[in-house]
């Protein structure tokens, strides 16, 4: 295949991930409240379906993404791409996948499973922090640059209520 219909592929390839995130999240979010309330409110059970789909959505498509598909995916984001560093963050994601999905058939309980949340949270935070920064100082507004801090601040927001009320039980 010669290399801008590749790049084509790739990148039509990497948008299809970018909207199963986003519908996988979604999903983790619709099902997990199901779940939490089917019997008066329980956010142990909602979080136990919703903390590994987040996690394995984001963290595990992200880091398959940075390690098969490196230069393109830095490109759609306005970045240089390809370098260790992305592949040693690619490899830290997909450690976070691996260990949520690790505790959750472990079933090691809403302590370990918040404490993967908490590692995976604090690293997305941060993230969006540099991806907001980069969307201003470069004026780099790239859909995949100018909107990881929005979506993270949804994402925490939407974790909010069931990780107090979690913690409430301990």
């Amino acid at each position: 295949m010669e290399n801008s219909k590749k790049s084509k592929v790739e990148h039509l390839f990497l948008k299809t991930l970018d909207a199963i995130r986003i519908v996988a999240v979604s999903a983790a979010f619709f099902f997990g409240y199901q779940v939490g309330y089917a019997n008066g409110y329980d956010p142990i059970a909602q979080l136990h379906i919703m903390i590994p789909v987040v996690i394995v959505a984001i963290a595990g498509l992200s880091g398959i993404e940075g390690l098969l598909f490196g230069k393109e995916s830095a490109k759609l984001k306005g970045f240089n791409g390809d370098g260790n560093y992305q592949r040693q963050s690619a490899i830290a994601l997909l450690s976070y996948a691996a260990i949520s999905i690790f505790v959750y058939f472990s079933n090691w309980g809403i302590k370990a499973e918040l404490t993967i949340l908490f590692t995976f949270i604090f690293f997305f935070f941060f993230s969006g922090i540099n991806h907001g920064v980069d969307a201003l100082r470069r004026k780099n507004y790239k859909w995949q640059n100018i909107n990881r801090p929005f979506i993270t601040l949804l994402l925490i927001a939407g974790l909010i209520f069931p990780v107090y009320k979690a913690l409430q039980t301990l």
